[in-house]
């Protein structure tokens, strides 16, 4: 596959970037959060995994910084490509232009739903599963995040903040003051500057869509995501990773284990939600041996 940078065309006219980096015959496809986030905690990936002759391909969603920007404020275009059916057949049709097949798809967050959803219904493609910091039930998410909210603010910010959630002012500057603390606790414990931006590049319109003001009040389509019902229909060897210090509760990451026929958990020590970045060498470590296990049919649930 040819490296760096290559924009392709999707079927419906819109432009996505896409970016490969390494090479060898063991693919890795990768899938970035939000929804509306960006490829960037996955640029080093290649260079992690060379020793494992792994290329890595990483690519911006519709609607993400170095992709494609449709009107979403046309109601025709949100309401068609909104949805978790469009994402998750854009994974599918990514894959089809690229020309992968027996490869592995790695998703962190939202990407990790995209995981869920995609090895449920397209496994037959995949060699192997990443889900990276997401679960398979969204009122789990909830009840953890309230937990992370009072044992880092306390009673009193955490009534602020649910006042300014019953007002619909989640731009309160107070407010947003707390979300900060909150982010530097459980979502980018270490704060790299490597990603660091003079902008915001997250797409607001899609993360506002799907989550809505931030990752510790959720206000969109997210509210309805319930796959447990569905993780048995996902037959390839699974990876499951989260932080030990973050915004998913790692109970449910255990029941995601049980419930997918051949998973296994990870857990990284003083990993928040983007643990590849807090702790990366345990992080790789997990991932290297799980994509070694499968590659020499040595795993096992």
């Amino acid at each position: 596959m040819k490296q760096g940078t290559t924009i392709i065309t999707l079927d419906n006219g819109y432009h996505l970037w896409t970016n490969t980096q390494g090479h060898g015959d063991i693919k890795l496809l990768c899938l970035h959060g939000g929804p509306g986030g960006n490829h960037e905690y996955w640029e080093n990936f290649g260079e992690k995994l060379a020793d494992l002759g792994v290329q890595v391909t990483m690519y911006d969603q519709l609607g993400s910084w170095y992709s494609d920007q449709p009107d979403y404020g046309d109601p025709e275009i949100a309401k068609k490509y909104l949805t978790y059916d469009y994402f998750l057949e854009e994974v599918e049709e990514v894959r089809q232009k690229l020309g992968l097949n027996n490869f592995y798809l790695i998703g962190q967050s939202w990407g990790g739903a995209l995981v869920q959803m995609y090895a449920a219904k397209y496994g037959q493609h995949l060699k192997g599963a990443i889900i990276s910091s997401m679960v398979d039930e969204i009122d789990d998410y909830v009840k953890n995040i309230n937990k992370c909210r009072m044992d880092a603010l306390g009673p009193d910010k955490v009534k602020y903040m649910e006042q300014k959630e019953a007002e619909d002012d989640l731009e309160d500057a107070t407010y947003q003051s707390y979300v900060d603390v909150l982010n530097k606790e459980y979502v980018d414990r270490k704060q790299p500057a490597a990603i660091s931006h003079l902008i915001n590049t997250m797409s607001t319109d899609v993360y506002g869509a799907f989550q809505g003001n931030n990752e510790f009040v959720i206000t969109g389509k997210l509210k309805d995501w319930h796959f447990r019902k569905h993780l048995k229909e996902i037959n390839v060897p699974t990876l499951i990773t989260f932080g030990e210090h973050e915004t998913m509760p790692i109970a449910t990451a255990k029941i995601m284990q049980q419930e997918i026929p051949h998973a296994r958990l990870e857990t990284t020590p003083n990993g928040g939600h983007h643990h590849m970045i807090d702790n990366a060498p345990v992080y790789f470590d997990h991932l290297e041996k799980f994509i070694k296990d499968v590659e020499n049919n040595n795993f096992n649930d």
